[in-house]
């Protein structure tokens, strides 16, 4: 075991399965666990003993499947694409859901144990990207540690001569045992169902009885969410860039997890445009996330 540490901060190093960075804040009683040959994904998140986010291990440790757990990053798409294509400049490529980020190795370029601990982590262009996205960038996630939040930077730079247009989100997985003990504060009054593909009037609740919730609300008055679960006293605020423009609901009956996921686009915006972002030739893009939990 390899350690960076401070007086309060430490890193420490754990080849588990995969080489995993175990990020701790002492005075916060804060752990945060990141594995970045697996997509650079944050895979557990304590505070003071109490697991924030679902894992399922049996999906992590299969690297052929997509992991369902920890805080999955969306890049250069969110969502799907109509069998799995889009056309730019006369081409046609095949980009799987939620694109390649979540699934690609990354690199630690920084890690830091003075004044709050974090890391960053970035994943570069390749061969293998660009046969699905032919653009050449840069991504860079920073994690840090800061009493009771997490604090997600993303920053994304074009390195390509043209202009590149993506979108990016993160597909956090909140733990949760009682789905009808959630209180949702989410500053819309309409979602879209994208499983049917129909608009419908947000009462601030949802029907845990469905097999499945996957609803998009786009027109946010505010650009932060919360869910509060009573049963266990925790409420999680899900604070985001305006760039961020549309959050997805998502869960699955009998899992213990719920989803709140900021998106910067919603589905299919490689094909349709909408809110899809553009970067210029040379350019790079900030994003800051901010999930903070607050005991009840």
């Amino acid at each position: 075991m390899r350690k960076w540490e401070g007086n309060v901060f430490a890193i420490a190093v754990e080849q588990q399965q995969y080489k995993t960075y175990i990020l701790s804040d002492q005075l916060a009683q804060a752990r945060l666990t990141v594995v970045p040959e697996r997509g650079g994904i944050v895979t557990g998140w304590q505070l003071r003993g109490q697991e924030m986010l679902y894992l399922d291990r049996d999906r992590f440790a299969n690297p052929e499947l997509s992991i369902r757990g920890g805080v999955p990053i969306l890049f250069p798409i969110c969502g799907n694409l109509p069998d799995n294509r889009y056309s730019y400049s006369g081409q046609t490529y095949m980009l799987k859901q939620h694109g390649f980020a979540r699934d690609l190795p990354w690199q630690v370029i920084d890690r830091i144990t003075h004044d709050r601990v974090g890391i960053t982590l970035a994943l570069e262009s390749n061969a293998q990207t660009r046969s699905v996205y032919p653009f050449d960038f840069e991504l860079q996630i920073s994690y840090f540690l800061q009493g009771n939040a997490l604090e997600i930077h993303h920053s994304i730079a074009n390195r390509s001569l043209e202009p590149m247009p993506f979108s990016i989100g993160l597909h956090p997985y909140f733990l949760v045992h009682n789905k009808s003990s959630l209180q949702f504060d989410i500053p819309a009054s309409q979602y879209q169902n994208q499983i049917e593909q129909t608009i419908h009037d947000f009462s601030g609740q949802f029907d845990f009885e469905q097999d499945e919730i996957d609803v998009a609300f786009r027109s946010l008055s505010r650009f932060d969410a919360s869910a509060t679960d009573l049963d266990r006293r925790l409420r999680l605020k899900v604070e985001f860039d305006p760039a961020f423009s549309t959050l997805v609901f998502w869960t699955v009956k009998g899992k213990d997890y719920y989803c709140l996921e900021p998106w910067t686009a919603p589905r299919n915006s490689l094909n349709t445009g909408d809110r899809l972002l553009w970067l210029d030739p040379g350019a790079s893009l900030e994003l800051p996330v901010r999930v903070i939990a607050t005991f009840l």
